[in-house]
């Protein structure tokens, strides 16, 4: 596709990006607070689009190991930064619901166990690496930001941790799971390939 379409400027805008991001949860939060959704279908969502694109945020390396001159693999790159804000957000809807909910006694209760502990750490992870998500943070931690985005990876275990611990069928996050699993497993083998070539 030429570079200077009318398309290719509007996929490449910014505030496109973000809209396109933010559209699914506007929606579910406007049907939500209409009463057009239920709290366990707002949660339920809220929760698994954050997931997802966690997942997809992560998988950009592995993507580009195994798509390396696709188009659209490069775009995905310039935006994971977005993409992983975005993730952050719709699991603060999802916590958000949660506590409007629930009463003070029965949050203070279940965060203490694994199921619900999980989450609110994978949270508070997702914050961190949120509003480190600039390039005034990249430029102040240095060497120091590297270190500090890879807790992604636990904030993606502990994520999916929570939605195994707290689901009805835990099915869909086992396969989450191991799609994930798959996909870093491919970034981690040609790490291994690279490291073993001779210089």
């Amino acid at each position: 596709m030429p570079a200077n379409t009318p398309l290719v400027r509007l996929l490449n805008a910014s505030w496109f990006v973000w809209l396109l991001l933010a559209v699914p949860g506007a929606v579910l939060t406007c049907g939500y607070a209409r009463g057009g959704t239920f709290y366990g279908e707002y949660l339920h969502a809220t929760g698994e689009f954050a997931v997802r694109l966690l997942m997809l945020a992560m998988a950009v390396t592995p993507l580009k190991v195994m798509f390396p001159s696709a188009a659209w693999v490069q775009w995905l790159a310039r935006r994971r930064r977005y993409i992983g804000v975005a993730a952050f957000g719709y699991s603060l809807l999802h916590a958000v619901a949660y506590v409007e909910r629930q009463p003070f006694d029965t949050i203070v209760e279940e965060a203490g166990g694994l199921a619900l502990m999980s989450g609110w750490i994978a949270l508070l992870v997702m914050f961190v690496l949120a509003v480190t998500s600039n390039d005034t943070a990249v430029r102040s931690l240095r060497s120091r930001w590297k270190w500090l985005h890879r807790t992604v990876y636990l904030a993606a275990v502990l994520t999916l941790a929570h939605w195994i611990l707290t689901a009805f069928d835990p099915m869909a996050a086992y396969v989450h799971a191991g799609i994930l699993a798959a996909l870093q497993g491919i970034r981690l083998a040609s790490y291994r390939v690279r490291t073993a070539s001779p210089p």
